[in-house]
C-alpha cells in the first residue's frame, strides 16, 4: 500500500516537519468541501496546508501515519510511524471514537506528547 514511505527517523531529524505540523486538524476537517452554501452567502473553507498524523484501523492494529496536505486538497501519506506503543494507540482510538472518519482517527494528547518526545521537543 505505502511503498515509498519516509523513515521516521528522518521526520525527526528534519524541523520543516516539525514546523508544518497541524496539530489540531482531524482527517475529518480534509474532507469537507471547499465551500458551503449558507444564508450569508458562500462560505469557503480555510486552507489546509501541512502535516497531520493520524491513526489508522484498516489492520489488524492500529497504526499511526503522517500525512502530507497541501493547499490544493492533495494529500499523501508520507510515513509510518512504528515505535510507539500499540497500547497507546488503542487508547487514543477509543477516546476518539465519535471522531472516526473512514477508519482513521485523531490522534488525542498522550500520542501528541510521545511524539513531541520523539522529536526531541520535550
Amino acid at each position: 500500500m505505502f511503498q515509498q514511505l519516509v523513515p521516521f527517523q528522518e521526520i525527526q531529524d528534519d524541523h520543516y516537519f516539525f514546523d508544518h505540523i497541524l496539530w489540531d486538524v482531524e482527517p475529518k476537517d480534509l474532507m469537507e468541501p471547499r465551500t458551503k452554501s449558507t444564508a450569508d452567502g458562500v462560505k469557503k473553507r480555510a486552507v489546509i496546508k501541512g502535516y497531520i498524523f493520524y491513526i489508522d484501523v484498516t489492520e489488524i492494529k492500529p497504526q499511526l501515519f503522517l500525512l502530507r496536505h497541501t493547499a490544493g486538497d492533495y494529500a499523501e501519506t508520507v510515513s509510518r510511524i512504528d515505535d510507539i506503543p500499540e497500547q497507546m494507540l488503542q487508547e487514543a482510538v477509543e477516546q476518539n471514537s465519535d471522531k472516526e472518519y473512514f477508519k482513521m482517527y485523531p490522534i488525542n494528547q498522550a500520542v501528541k506528547e510521545w511524539l513531541l518526545k520523539a522529536m526531541g521537543k520535550l
